[in-house]
């Protein structure tokens, strides 16, 4: 009996189980039962009373009609024009030869037009690793080809990453085309991805360093603002632009409306503005009857004419030609160039100068002025010019500017300001020159010619003699590396896309005979470590269809940035040839640290705490290899150097990027 009572009280584990099984079953049928109809709640009552009416309670489907959202669309998901079509047929008006990206959602409906509607073709689709890097690309591409190319970036997140590189375009001048994925509408957003991807204001976070944005709301709008986007982005200063491109329009079918009434307008692009004749005239007198004329060049070349014109004035007045170096406008070897910032010659032709005159020079003030060095208390500062000299600016970037971001320089007084494009001036200015010029003042003007000619070799002898200083040393002098490239490419149709002032002691622009527009592409602009690869690659890609031989002296730490565009030049054969500058440290850094302990009188033997790369050391070559890219290195002894840039060039001329590991002297 006890065990019977015993069993029973504590079932086995089966029975428990299907115990409670049974009561979340019958759970669920008293459940259902509370909205089942008439019939399965017929109501308890005695026989003998009258049935009373009963109002139905609605049945489940009623329910959840009422009260859930109504059910998905299911009747349209395919469409055979997307708004995304028309707004690649915008895109392709404006002659994009390639369009650089990190894939993101909110442009997946351009993106997938451009592959698919678009065939892959003006523009091309280049896959980047990294938003910086898209950017940075363009800026490279735009400083050989003198025209945009477009970018596309996601969201919120996309144009934080590509921030910097839209900066380093801006204090460059130069032209970027930035096309935004967004999703402006809240309804729209699917997921917390996309809401933390979009944004009210797209634009915003770069505002203050491009020249314009929009925000289109319509594919009327889009067009439009399109191709004012381009129009204003090539105008001077060249400078980049945003067009937002809103995640719904994108993707929705165009309505009949749209395919009605939405055109495409047509692209004109303004005539860059130049100087008025009265002031053209009044700078050639001034220029003719100078006994010692300067003419300082910063941006002039926008074209390869440029390069052309300012030879032609520099020859027609005989005056020097200082060369900030951030493009390339005058011949490296031409007797009348005395020297850029660190050539030496820059100085003493400034403060002999009794006429400067400036041609698109943002920081003037830097290059007429001397300053306390960095290793020096204190601040002070002093002009290197004489009393009584002359000063004219010619100056795009007076036509345009910002405030938050003062990449302008220190205000510098001015004898004759003239808010124009210097490169669009030039022809007639040089007309006014020689029709002022008498032969007394071109005999004047010949023997003045003649002494600059003789200064100028006595600077390149100078060079040539420095660079033979530490020729055997390892690690490698740059000086070293500079003359056993030269003497591989000067035969060649070659092309320097790399930054070498400060970080290569100039060392190209001091030995190397440069006169051609895509010579040399000058620097960064506002000095943006992670630049110098993907321009590199950019301004390679460029050159691919001319059949030049790209040269890119690569910083170590900017590599480090983003070496993914290793990745892009070899996925997308794009020809180029890398020589590291592999100095294993961040050596303005380090300088700068070894400055700061020098005057606390702590020593410098801290300097690398910081700022080296090293510890392990960096295998490039490695890397490069990794990524899909021929590559040769470490090269510790400099015998060894030539046959491996031998090797390189041979690569690179089967249409392959190639990585030579060069260990280095810091500049």
């Amino acid at each position: 009996m006890s065990k019977s009572k015993s069993s029973a009280s504590k079932p086995s584990s089966s029975q428990s189980a299907l115990g409670r099984r049974g009561f979340l079953k019958g759970t669920a049928a008293g459940a259902a039962a509370l909205v089942a109809g008439e019939a399965a709640i017929a109501p308890v009552v005695k026989a003998q009373t009258p049935a009373r009416a009963v109002t139905p309670l609605p049945g489940a489907t009623q329910i959840a009609a009422e009260t859930n959202a109504p059910p998905m669309r299911v009747d349209v998901y395919t469409t055979d024009r997307p708004g995304s079509d028309f707004m690649l047929d915008v895109i392709k008006t404006l002659d994009f030869e390639y369009c650089c990206a990190n894939p993101g959602s909110s442009f997946r409906g351009l993106h997938e037009s451009m592959v698919n509607y678009g065939k892959n073709k003006m523009p091309e689709l280049i896959t980047c690793c990294h938003e910086e890097s898209s950017v940075a690309m363009a800026h490279g591409y735009a400083k050989i080809e003198g025209k945009p190319l477009m970018v596309m970036a996601h969201g919120t997140v996309g144009l934080q990453h590509a921030s910097m590189a839209i900066y380093n375009a801006y204090a460059d001048r130069v032209p970027v085309y930035v096309v935004l994925g967004n999703i402006g509408a809240a309804e729209w957003r699917r997921t917390d991805v996309e809401w933390a991807h979009s944004v009210q204001d797209a634009a915003a976070m770069v505002r203050d360093y491009v020249k314009w944005d929009d925000n289109p709301v319509t594919l009327q709008h889009f067009a439009e603002s399109s191709v004012r986007a381009y129009k204003m982005s090539m105008t001077p200063p060249y400078e980049p632009v945003v067009i937002i491109a809103d995640a719904v329009l994108q993707e929705e079918p165009m309505s009949d409306f749209d395919r009605r009434t939405a055109r495409i307008p047509k692209l004109n692009l303004s005539q860059p503005p130049a100087s008025d004749g009265n002031s053209v005239n009044e700078i050639a007198r001034m220029l003719v009857n100078a006994e010692n004329p300067l003419i300082i060049a910063g941006r002039v070349a926008r074209t390869p004419e440029g390069i052309r014109l300012l030879v032609e004035l520099a020859e027609t007045v005989q005056a020097g030609v200082s060369d900030r170096h951030y493009r390339m406008n005058f011949p490296t070897m031409h007797p009348l160039n005395v020297g850029g910032p660190i050539g030496g010659g820059t100085v003493t032709t400034v403060a002999n100068a009794d006429v400067i005159l400036s041609l698109e020079v943002g920081d003037l003030w830097m290059a007429t002025h001397s300053q306390t060095p960095i290793n020096r208390m204190g601040m002070e500062s002093k002009p290197l010019t004489k009393a009584g000299a002359k000063i004219i600016t010619i100056y795009s970037g007076d036509l345009f500017g910002k405030s938050n971001y003062q990449d302008f320089g220190r205000y510098n007084e001015v004898d004759l300001s003239i808010a124009a494009d210097a490169e669009a001036t030039l022809p007639s200015l040089i007309e006014a020159c020689k029709k002022l010029i008498t032969p007394q003042r071109q005999r004047a003007m010949q023997e003045r010619g003649a002494k600059l000619a003789e200064s100028a070799k006595r600077l390149r002898d100078r060079d040539i003699e420095a660079a033979a200083y530490g020729w055997d040393a390892s690690p490698i002098s740059t000086a070293r590396v500079s003359m056993e490239l030269w003497n591989q490419i000067k035969t060649e149709d070659w092309s320097l896309v790399s930054e070498t002032f400060p970080f290569f002691s100039a060392w190209p622009l001091r030995l190397w005979d440069m006169n051609k527009s895509y010579h040399y592409i000058g620097g960064h602009g506002a000095y943006g470590v992670g630049y110098q690869a993907p321009a590199a690659v950019g301004a390679a890609l460029a050159n691919r269809k001319h059949g030049r031989l790209t040269v890119n002296i690569q910083t170590d730490g900017d590599l480090n940035y983003a070496p993914g565009v290793l990745w892009t030049a070899a996925h997308h054969k794009i020809p180029i040839l890398n020589i590291m500058h592999n100095k294993r440290a961040y050596h303005q850094e380090l300088m700068y640290l070894t400055d700061m302990a020098a005057r606390a009188n702590r020593g410098i033997d801290t300097a690398l705490i910081g700022t080296g790369i090293n510890d392990p050391n960096i295998d490039y070559a490695t890397l490069a290899k990794a990524y899909g890219v021929y590559s040769i290195g470490p090269i510790i002894n400099p015998i060894d150097l030539a046959p491996a840039i031998k090797k390189a060039i041979a690569a690179v001329k089967k249409g392959e990027p190639a990585l030579v590991d060069v260990v280095t002297q810091p500049r």
